[in-house]
């Protein structure tokens, strides 16, 4: 097996696929990654749990569509070429 920018691109998309299907009640509050840990004032840096937990946020709601039509896209060349 190469290492080939298919190769490269396939593991982004199962490290988005694994963002996107992390559920906050069942998973990131046992961690301590819950959306009711303490945001912040005003003013004040944020954390780099709060950016992360954002981020997850984020993507969880940014990216379900698109995740939809590049993971079928995927399955598709990987059946074509194998």
């Amino acid at each position: 097996m190469a290492f080939t920018l298919y190769s490269l691109l396939q593991a982004v998309l199962l490290i988005v696929n694994a963002v996107a299907v992390l559920h906050e009640e069942r998973f990131l509050r046992h961690v301590g990654w819950g959306s009711n840990q303490g945001m912040g004032g005003f003013g004040e840096e944020p954390e780099i749990k709060t950016q992360l937990t954002n981020l997850i946020r984020s993507v969880q709601t940014v990216m379900r569509v698109p995740l939809i039509a590049v993971n079928s896209v995927t399955i598709v060349l990987l059946l074509l070429f194998g």
